[in-house]
Formats: C-alpha cells, structure tokens, sequence
C-alpha cells in the first residue's frame, strides 16, 4: 500500500507547491558546497517514514538551496538510523525521518539505550493519523461495546495482535487493557502486516493499527473497524466512532511522523527547517496530497511538536512500567 501512496505522492507533487515554497523561503536560501544534504530514514524503504521523508526532501531542497537526499539506515527497530543521526557532525548535515516513537517510546524501552530523548531536537511535526482497532468481517464482534462485553464476561480469553512487543500497537493494546479494565491475551507479530493478515482471516480477535495501514481492507469489506483512538472522528472514516465515545473516556493513541535533528542544532537552524517545511505543509497541492494519504495536515512549530513529544514520552513510559513491558 504504501509503495503506492509514495507513487501517488510524486504524481500529485509536481512543482507547483515546491515553487510556491521557494519564493517563500528565499530570505533562507544560501548557496551550499561540499556534502549533500542527508534525510535519514532508520527504517526500510516503502514504509511510512520513508514515504514521508521523499515527500518532504525535494521541498526541504528547493527552500535551502541544497542538494537533498534520502538515505536508509534500518536495522534495531530504528535505532540505528536514528544513532547515526545523533552521532553525526555538523558537516554531515544530517537529519532524521521517523515516527515519533524513536523519541516517546524507544528511550522508556530500553533503559541501555545508547541516546537520550534530550539527544534529538524535534524540528516538525510531518502527519499524525490514529490507531483504529480492527477485527475480521467474519467476527462476532460488531462493535466496540461487544468486545469489553466480552472481555469483561470472559476475561484472558480473547487475542490481540501487535507488530512486535514495544511497538506503539502493543502499547496501545496494553493502555486499552489498563484504561478499561478487561484483560486481552496479546500475541505479538514481526510487523503488522501479519498480524492484519491474520485478523483479516479470523486467527486474531482483533488488532490496533495505524487507519491509513488498513481502509483499503476496511473498503474492500475484508475488515470490520470498532472504533478509532482519536480525539475527534475521523474524516477518512466518519462512520467509525472514537474510543473515548464509545465507553473509555478520554482514550487516544497517535502516530507521528516528525522531522528531527542531531542534538545541539542550533535553535536558528531549527526553526529555518521549521519554517521550510511548514511552508511546503500548507501548499493547497501538498495538503491534498496528505489528504489522498489519509493522515491530517499539521501546522506546528519545533517547540509545539516538542511539548506534544515530551507528554507523550511521559504518558507512555508511564504505561510501560506499570504494564511491566520488556524487550529482549
């Protein structure tokens, strides 16, 4: 699915909005020698991280003046791009495309983690688009209410699959568990493209996945969506209610995309990029291209994405301790 958002994304691109942006920026833009500019990716290529860093990289490029380009560093769960993005020098001129968990999440798993949270320095907020739970279009379960019915009636009894022990699926699982009180048996997959496969196919109770991951099968009736852990409906699937509406107050689980930059950056560079981005962000053709990805458009300076990083980083190193989560 995702190699074709990315190839929808460069049809939709085209230059208009890279133009806009340039005349934007210009007051930024300074001639560049030497190294290119690096947009590291710490995971493989085709994933939502890296469909945004090639979303983003020609704008960044056009708006500073510099070569830009996309490099893939996968390996430990993201960990290793994202070291090598902090270990990097100044001429490197590096920064990093990852989902927000490399700064709320991984850091609170791994207690020997070789970088801190304090290490990255959030510089954009990309996208966010919400967990949704999903079971199979052959399950009993016809929506959320029937599944903490069930949960609650026969507690342990009922599968949940995540994308691996840690991953923001099996956290959001665990919160689900903690925040309503019911206790679900969670079986954890390398990735949670298995885990939607099996679910699709009746082996798993259900599933918390990114929306954007699933509404084809969601559209193709192979998928049943319970409920969405937004704050508000979303407008990809108006038809699916929140968690917060639908008995657990309050519930929300986000994914982030976000641009970040080696630890010391200074705050004048900080906010150039921010500002290039943003720019690139509110270009009509860019917006509706996020739109066609079915992640909402963000609008947000590096310090509003950092207070939104920090909150999540408390909120979810919280849940891990409690939930007593660890990883080999």
């Amino acid at each position: 699915m995702m190699n074709k958002l990315l190839r929808a994304t460069c049809l939709a691109l085209g230059m208009s909005g890279l133009t806009a942006l340039s005349a934007i920026t210009a007051p930024l833009a300074q001639a560049q020698v030497g190294n290119p500019m690096r947009v590291v990716v710490p995971f493989n290529p085709g994933g939502g991280s890296d469909l945004f860093a090639r979303l983003v990289a020609p704008g960044l490029g056009k708006a500073l003046n510099e070569n830009v380009i996309v490099e893939n560093r996968a390996g430990a769960g993201g960990i290793i791009g994202t070291e090598t993005v902090i270990r990097s020098r100044p001429e490197d001129k590096m920064l990093l495309v990852a989902d927000s968990a490399v700064y709320t999440i991984i850091p609170a798993l791994y207690p020997n983690l070789q970088y801190k949270r304090s290490d990255l320095v959030p510089v954009a907020n990309l996208a966010m688009f919400g967990n949704v739970l999903v079971v199979g279009a052959n399950s009993r379960f016809k929506t959320f209410q029937d599944v903490l019915a069930a949960a609650r009636k026969s507690p342990g009894t009922l599968t949940i699959g995540s994308a691996g022990t840690g991953s923001i699926t099996h956290l959001t699982a665990e919160k689900l568990m903690q925040d309503a009180k019911i206790k679900l048996v969670h079986v954890p997959y390398k990735g949670s493209g298995p885990a939607i496969t099996d679910t699709a196919g009746g082996h798993l109770d259900m599933v918390f996945t990114g929306l954007p991951s699933v509404l084809e099968l969601l559209h193709a009736g192979k998928l049943r969506a319970l409920a969405i852990a937004t704050p508000e409906r979303s407008a990809d699937a108006p038809d699916v209610p929140t968690i917060s509406e639908s008995g657990v107050p309050g519930f929300t689980s986000m994914i982030s995309q976000g641009l970040f930059a080696p630890p010391n950056t200074p705050p004048k560079t900080v906010a150039a990029i921010n500002a290039a981005v943003v720019a690139f962000m509110r270009q009509p053709d860019t917006q509706a291209t996020l739109r066609k990805m079915m992640v909402a458009p963000v609008d947000q300076s590096a310090d509003a994405y950092k207070q939104w990083l920090d909150k999540e980083s408390t909120d979810w190193a919280a849940l891990i301790k409690t939930a007593k989560v660890h990883v080999e």
